[in-house]
């Protein structure tokens, strides 16, 4: 998930009125708590994205290990679960207490890089299309493309993770650690199988975002009017945005999933030989396996870790946008 609708999001949302009056001052013409200072170095912007985007990925990756069993079309009958609760209990009890936790190192060093680039991309491009279409003003056609043109950088440094992570998640996995994974996977299937995903992985994030703006705007006019800084309402807007997004876009991921793990038995029992590749081959495997009811599998694993996974992105990135205003706030008042 996907931070980047959550930064997207931020970013494009109405002006507000700043930052509570407990910061001592009001913010200068042109500024708001809305969008970050101003005079914020493009690194500053960075490392705000990297640090929420690992912090996304990472706090419920455990259940995210969940899913990917869950989604899996022809599972091993000793990797059929009911609920993520006894998905875990098993893992842990039959596999060892780190279970849940391989691939984790991948996934953070995927998720830093890639949405630190999503939001330098994201800020630089908004900035100088806004400048064309709307001078001096917040114009959401520019937001629209630099979200969109951020996406599609972000996705191509996560996607080679998403493949060796998942991999890893999966039972019985023949892989023991990341490099072995990325070596094996590059001599038997070559580079491509790196991104043969990507396609469907921008068409999943593209509704996901779509969705999650929407929702969580939604709830922000209603929880937080005056769009102050406000925890609370961040935290269960982007827990609601998070859980309704993933649950509408279930059947991309596990169409994404099954591309990723390219699970052999699945492929097998139809009697496909190589590996599987594109969108539309994903959807038509997926529908013969398990029908309609087979776009939805894991989809209790993917809302119950979408929920927090997005809570979270939206709460430390709501917080470092009040503490850099606030921190700019108390340097000019000190001069």
């Amino acid at each position: 998930m996907e931070l980047n609708c959550a930064m997207e999001g931020s970013a494009a949302a109405p002006p507000g009125p700043g930052p509570p009056a407990a910061s001592g001052a009001g913010l200068m013409d042109g500024e708001d708590y809305e969008s970050l200072p101003s005079g914020a170095a493009l690194g500053t912007h960075m490392v705000a994205g990297a640090v929420a985007g690992i912090m996304e990925h990472t706090v419920m990756y455990p259940v995210d290990s969940v899913k990917t069993r869950m989604q899996s079309l022809q599972p091993d009958p000793k990797a059929q679960y009911r609920s993520v609760y006894e998905a875990l209990k098993k893992m842990v009890l039959t596999e060892g207490l780190w279970r849940p936790l391989r691939g984790i190192n991948v996934t953070m060093l995927g998720a830093g890089p890639a949405h630190a680039m999503y939001f330098a991309c994201y800020e630089k491009m908004k900035k100088s299309l806004s400048d064309i279409f709307q001078q001096g003003g917040n114009s959401h056609l520019a937001n629209g493309i630099a979200g969109s043109v951020a996406t599609l950088l972000h996705d191509a440094v996560m996607n080679p993770a998403e493949v060796v992570k998942q991999r890893l998640q999966m039972f019985n996995s023949p892989y023991t650690s990341v490099l072995g994974c990325v070596r094996a996977v590059q001599r038997t299937e070559g580079f491509g199988a790196f991104y043969r995903s990507y396609t469907t992985q921008l068409t999943m994030n593209v509704p996901f975002q779509a969705i999650h703006f929407i929702t969580y705007e939604l709830l922000q006019e209603h929880l937080n009017p005056h769009r102050e800084y406000n925890p609370r309402s961040h935290i269960v807007a982007g827990a609601v945005a998070g859980a309704v997004a993933a649950a509408a876009t279930t059947p991309l991921d596990v169409c994404k999933t099954l591309l990723n793990t390219q699970e052999n038995t699945a492929l097998s029992s139809l009697n496909i030989r190589g590996h599987l590749s594109g969108m539309a081959n994903a959807f038509s495997t997926v529908y013969q396996l398990g029908g309609l009811p087979g776009f939805f599998k894991g989809v209790q694993a993917r809302v119950i870790y979408q929920m927090p996974s997005t809570a979270i992105a939206w709460s430390v990135y709501e917080f470092f946008k009040y503490f850099l205003t606030k921190h700019t706030l108390e340097k000019r008042t000190s001069l």
